[in-house]
């Protein structure tokens, strides 16, 4: 209890912690920001099978771009890395490649979202109205994924360099421009659903170009050279796509879970799926502002792991779970006391208002249990353990499925309580491989 105290004491760490946590936070805030405008602005259309349709659509899209989310990951803690070594070329190589996969990724999702959209929603089994929209408004989406995959690859980089200013340049000028459109397209122009997916095509794009623009300023405090040669070369690529490949498998069992919770929403009608959309923009607000501090933990502990700096790693993850821990109190009483209001905001059609504000009492809890996942995400994305973090999500999918073949009778109620199951297998096993790496001292060894 001393050491931790003492930990908690260190002031550098803290200003270490939210010199990249606050602005990460400030931009994390802008993205489910833009699923509540979305909420809001379709919301206020006349018909629940609008709202539920953009709900829909999202996540099928949201579903092909997370699942890359190990863009982002495996280059932060590359990056972190080899900063820590201030090993310039290596940072060149990391961006790069990073940069290609996204490029090679994209085509690939594109050429198979199509069919794969009229497969799953066929299975979902939604209203025609429902259905109809839901696929103009994924198949519009499908053209910023190669931007919005980019996008993953520069954030990642940049956090790892520990540069928060360019992740919040880019994801604030993305989800802000996201929003100014959206109001105009939708309300502006009256095009509906589709201008809601007009504008994030635009905004993504836009937010891309910016960070490739940045790049240049960031290299100058690292020199080197890309070794094109190495490039070529199988070894080159090995230990990233390693990394992605474990990270990526995770992501889908990760999306796999949030993707099941609107299909299954979706088979209990249009207010039902509408009303669980609004109350997960709930969780993407806090999940996105409590991932501020978990990238600061990435980029910290990945930077005294290069550096072999048990100490700084150490007092990095205190500090961050300390912060954490009151931050997501602080969101369970926000929900709580205004959870209603929260809901009135994004809505005004009385079934779904009705709907969401029966299971109110979920989204108030889960803060307090989803950030310990969090922030044992950010240390072993920091460390570049992500053979633990891909089995420990396989795990936690693996023994959630009995109790979510056994609260199905349940309805909307079962749905939400095996989703607080799932938030609590993913921290609890999460933390029982760290304390196994802890005990035996192979933080250092894997980097």
């Amino acid at each position: 209890m001393t050491a931790l105290l003492t930990d908690w004491r260190h002031r550098p760490t803290h200003r270490r912690v939210w010199a990249l946590a606050a602005p990460m936070i400030l931009s994390n805030i802008s993205v489910p920001l833009v699923a509540l405008v979305d909420s809001m602005v379709i919301g206020h259309l006349p018909h629940a099978h609008q709202l539920g349709a953009v709900a829909v659509g999202a996540s099928l899209y949201t579903f092909l771009a997370w699942a890359m989310g190990f863009l982002r990951m495996g280059s932060t803690g590359f990056a972190a890395q080899a900063a820590g070594r201030g090993d310039g070329a290596a940072l060149r190589q990391i961006l790069l490649q990073g940069l290609l996969l996204a490029l090679g990724l994209a085509m690939v999702l594109g050429t198979i979202g199509v069919p794969l959209s009229g497969v799953v929603l066929d299975w979902m089994q939604p209203s025609p109205e429902l259905n109809q929209l839901a696929r103009e408004f994924f198949h519009i989406r499908l053209f910023g994924l190669p931007a919005a995959l980019a996008s993953y690859a520069l954030v990642g980089w940049f956090l790892g360099t520990q540069n928060a200013r360019a992740p919040l340049a880019i994801l604030l000028t993305t989800n802000l421009v996201n929003i100014a459109l959206n109001l105009w397209f939708v309300l502006g122009l009256d095009w509906g659903v589709v201008g809601s997916a007009r504008a994030s095509v635009i905004a993504e794009w836009t937010g891309a170009l910016l960070g490739l623009a940045m790049t240049q300023k960031a290299l100058r405090a690292y020199p080197g050279h890309i070794a094109w040669a190495a490039l070529k070369r199988w070894q080159s690529w090995r230990p990233l796509l390693a990394v992605n490949r474990d990270i990526f498998i995770r992501s889908l069992a990760l999306q796999s879970v949030f993707f099941m919770i609107t299909v299954q929403g979706a088979r209990l009608g249009d207010a039902t799926v509408a009303a669980n959309a609004l109350l997960l923009n709930g969780l993407l607000l806090t999940a996105h502002a409590l991932d501020g501090l978990a990238h600061a933990v990435e980029a910290l502990c990945g930077h005294a792991i290069g550096a072999r700096d048990r100490q700084a790693l150490r007092r990095s993850l205190v500090v961050a779970c300390g912060w954490s821990l009151l931050a997501s109190v602080g969101f369970a009483l926000l929900f709580s006391v205004a959870g209603h209001l929260f809901i009135v905001m994004q809505t005004d059609i009385p079934s779904v208002r009705e709907t969401a504000f029966i299971y109110l009492p979920y989204l108030a809890v889960l803060p307090l249990i989803a950030v310990w996942s969090y922030l044992l995400d950010g240390l072993f994305i920091g460390a570049t353990r992500a053979r633990e973090m891909r089995n420990g999500m396989l795990l936690s999918v693996v023994v959630l499925l009995p109790f979510a073949w056994a609260l199905q009778g349940l309805g909307n109620h079962g749905l939400w309580l095996t989703f607080l199951l799932f938030m609590i297998l993913r921290s609890a096993i999460l933390a029982a491989f760290a304390w196994h790496l802890s005990r035996r001292d192979q933080w250092f060894t894997h980097a």
